[in-house]
């Protein structure tokens, strides 16, 4: 295990905050980046002026030295009155996806975002799987080619409860679209506990090789619910492990998007959590490697203790 794990927190709990002031409030905190929700409230992606916008908000998070993800899980963003609506999958509607995506890659260009998340969306009822299958494959498709003339790092989020729900689904989806270099793997910690058959760290290592962006939560087994730390059942410092053996270097967000009412309380706390999980695995990982260089050392001794007992009989039986 080795570096320094680097802490971000989504502004879809900070929804109270206007989009300046939670940026301020995360830097004061100390934490390392944000995940930043396009929403009604922050970076609208439909909003006039969103040019000058996005250039006001690269400028601050520049001068506050926090790095960036953009996340595109709004929930009431495109339809007023129905949550999520509508996805790659919809009957109708799925152009209007694809537009809030590829604008959605065009402002993380201008954020220097390190990453964009998106999802598939839940399968409307009666259509046959295959059907969804390309109509995801198209959207994706498009979203991709919009990414690479921008240089935007997409990162595809498995998600409880829709089409794409698993790392096997995932898995499935890059085979059909090809496996593009640009669209890689956004972990939610909380989603591995959820529903995948492998525990959390297993989880982190099969994800190594697409690894792009790293949501954060605690969360029970069988219930799609973000809590806070401490409130489920995953044990951390065995994923903070992971993390570093695995490689990734980029924001690990803390998503509690249910948390608005006392955003600055829960990200003080999950920040403290954080950095005491992160260090209680630096400790783990130190014994492990003490125990097992004093391990080495015991058994070089017996070595040599066995050979000095047996070395005058050797000697003995020389012509």
């Amino acid at each position: 295990m080795t570096g320094r794990h680097r802490f971000g927190f989504g502004t879809n709990g900070l929804r109270d905050h206007r989009l300046p002031d939670a940026l301020r409030l995360l830097a004061d905190l100390g934490y390392d980046g944000v995940a930043l929700t396009l929403d009604h409230g922050h970076l609208d992606p439909y909003a006039p002026g969103l040019a000058r916008e996005v250039d006001r908000t690269a400028s601050l998070l520049a001068q506050l030295g926090l790095a960036v993800v953009v996340e595109t899980g709004a929930r009431y963003l495109l339809d007023a009155a129905r949550k999520h609506q509508p996805t790659l999958l919809s009957d109708e509607g799925r152009e209007r996806r694809v537009d809030l995506l590829t604008r959605a890659v065009r402002i993380a260009a201008g954020l220097g975002a390190e990453a964009l998340s998106f999802w598939s969306g839940i399968a409307p009822s009666g259509v046959p799987e295959a059907v969804l299958w390309d109509r995801l494959a198209h959207g994706c498709d498009t979203v991709t080619r919009e990414a690479d003339r921008h240089g935007v790092v997409l990162g595809f989020e498995p998600e409880p409860g829709m089409f794409v729900d698993t790392l096997d689904r995932y898995d499935a989806l890059l085979g059909r679209l090809g496996r593009p270099d640009a669209l890689g793997l956004t972990l939610d910690i909380g989603h591995c506990r959820c529903l995948e058959p492998l525990d959390v760290p297993a989880c982190v290592a099969r994800a190594a090789g697409r690894l792009v962006n790293v949501q954060i939560e605690d969360m029970a087994r069988g219930r799609h619910e973000h809590l806070e730390f401490g409130d489920g059942e995953i044990d951390f410092p065995p994923v903070m492990t992971a993390l570093a053996d695995s490689g990734y270097t980029g924001l690990v967000s803390v998503e509690l998007p249910r948390h608005s009412h006392d955003g600055p309380g829960v990200a003080d706390r999950s920040l403290r959590f954080l950095a005491s999980a992160a260090q209680a695995a630096r400790a783990g990982q130190a014994a492990h490697v003490a125990q097992a260089a004093g391990a080495t050392q015991a058994a070089h001794a017996s070595r040599t203790a066995r050979a000095t007992q047996t070395e005058p009989a050797a000697r003995r039986g020389t012509p």
